[in-house]
């Protein structure tokens, strides 16, 4: 008798444990995980021989893993507006990091584009609140000079630290120290002297998730990490240091140390999500802005072999990327998908595990394809290409262009040079032998494509300069 008094003792302290921690709301949670400069093989999972990142490599296994995954541009505003609009950001007006680079001496001007999000776009925040979830943006934003351009005045109800700028603030004047506070940002309170920036956003994420688990919830967690200045914790540092092989593909241990730095983060809230019975009913999708930065001379960052190039540029380097996908309702089981997909993807799919629809999304133009046919029948999206267009010189040597990427092709033109490239992706991964000769019914049907579609979104295009100084035209640009 005892004993069963004990069982049912058992019992009941088992169901009330799991009444305090299981969700009221049967709502999917999302959290949007947008890392910044990321580069394709940066993660464990997707084949870094240096960076150490298990809790996003346990998400990995647990999810899909995106191999052929693009940024919407090679620069982060453009990737960014793309994210929450589901928009080209040639159809946006959006369409270099903002403020940009101008480089008056060179051979073309570039337009007059747009450097904030417009009002008048439906985001994904709007959609989410109207659905009645709580919705909250922690970390970059980089959508706007002014106030009411942040991600109070888009959507989401609560703001930590999204703002005008691009990076962590280095201002000697006000003392601001980067990734160490004091921070700087206006939308940030300043924590203890030297705390990291990114601990400190993923603390914010799980005070929220503590505090706001009776209500679905949409996060943003959009980190600073792994944008210059390259800047960790030295203990971090000395780890990787006494770690790199000389010959591995990647070096630098500051950048490591800041990858692992986000792995934590990720990790943090991934806990956090288990330790409330959330994780069961969180769909999170982890991404990058663009492709990873290599730097110049004597300040190498990332390595994104056997891509070529990195971010600002056209070529895999600076648009391909890692992408990931746990949406817990559906078993993936770690499998690795080689279909291509792009950043303004992320919005119908999102919408759609989520079960939302809205007359407003339903009106405005979405560009990007719902991943859901992949998520449930493991079958293609039905898309005809991708495309890119960046009427801009970048400080890492990029130039204007416009690509679209056709079936396995990949067909570049270039405006500087008034030039076209093609290459065959699934046989030329590295994009070292231009096959436009041999491939001209390809390359006629790929420029015709091209031409239409960026006369579809109004794409805007750079002019030629009347003040083109040809002595200045290589002149070092600088960040």
């Amino acid at each position: 008798m005892n004993s069963m008094i004990r069982v049912l003792k058992l019992f009941f302290l088992g169901l009330f444990f799991v009444s305090c921690q299981s969700p009221k709301q049967s709502k999917p949670n999302v959290v949007l995980i947008l890392v910044d400069d990321m580069g394709w093989t940066d993660l464990g999972s997707f084949g870094s021989d240096l960076y150490q990142s298990p809790n996003i490599d346990a998400l990995a296994s647990e999810g899909l893993m995106f191999t052929n995954s693009y940024s919407s541009c090679t620069v982060c505003s453009p990737t960014r507006a793309s994210i929450v609009t589901g928009k080209y950001p040639a159809r946006l007006h959006v369409t270099d990091w903002i403020e940009g680079h101008k480089y008056p001496w060179e051979k073309l001007s570039v337009p007059d584009w747009t450097m904030y999000l417009e009002d008048e776009e439906y985001t994904i925040a709007e959609a989410f609140k109207d659905a009645g979830y709580t919705t909250a943006h922690f970390g970059k934003w980089h959508l706007g000079e002014k106030e009411e351009n942040w991600p109070e005045n888009h959507g989401f109800d609560l703001n930590f630290g999204g703002w005008k700028k691009g990076a962590p603030n280095r201002n000697k004047d006000i003392g601001s120290n980067g990734y160490f506070s004091p921070y700087g940002n206006p939308r940030l309170e300043d924590g203890p002297k030297d705390e990291y920036l990114t601990e400190r956003l993923s603390n914010e994420v799980v005070n929220y998730i503590d505090k706001n688990n009776e209500k679905p919830f949409f996060i943003n967690f959009w980190l600073y990490n792994v944008h210059t200045p390259l800047q960790a914790k030295q203990e971090k540092i000395e780890k990787y240091k006494s770690l790199i092989d000389s010959t591995a593909r990647h070096q630098n241990a500051t950048y490591a140390a800041m990858v692992e730095h986000t792995d934590d983060a990720v990790g943090k809230i991934i806990a956090k999500l288990k330790e409330k019975g959330l994780y069961d009913n969180t769909i999170i999708l982890f991404s990058s802005d663009n492709g990873g930065l290599i730097g110049k001379s004597k300040r190498t960052v990332t390595n994104n072999a056997p891509l070529k190039t990195g971010k600002g540029d056209i070529y895999e380097g600076g648009v391909r990327i890692p992408t990931i996908l746990y949406a817990p309702q559906y078993k993936l089981g770690g499998k690795e998908v080689d279909v291509p997909i792009i950043s303004m993807d992320y919005y119908p799919t999102l919408m759609d595990l989520a079960g939302i629809t809205t007359n407003k999304t339903k009106a405005q133009t979405v560009d990007g394809k719902s991943l859901m046919p992949i998520i449930e029948t493991n079958s293609s999206i039905n898309r005809e290409a991708m495309y890119w267009h960046y009427p801009h010189y970048h400080q890492e040597g990029g130039v204007p262009y416009s690509s679209i990427r056709f079936k396995d092709f990949k067909l570049i033109q270039n405006f500087q040079n008034n030039t076209y490239e093609l290459y065959d992706l699934k046989k030329d991964i590295g994009e070292t032998n231009n096959v436009l000769e041999s491939h001209a019914d390809e390359f006629k049907i790929m420029k015709n494509k091209l031409e239409a579609w960026r006369t579809s979104v109004d794409a805007q295009y750079a002019s030629e300069n009347q003040n083109f100084n040809k002595k200045l035209q290589h002149k070092k640009r600088s960040n």
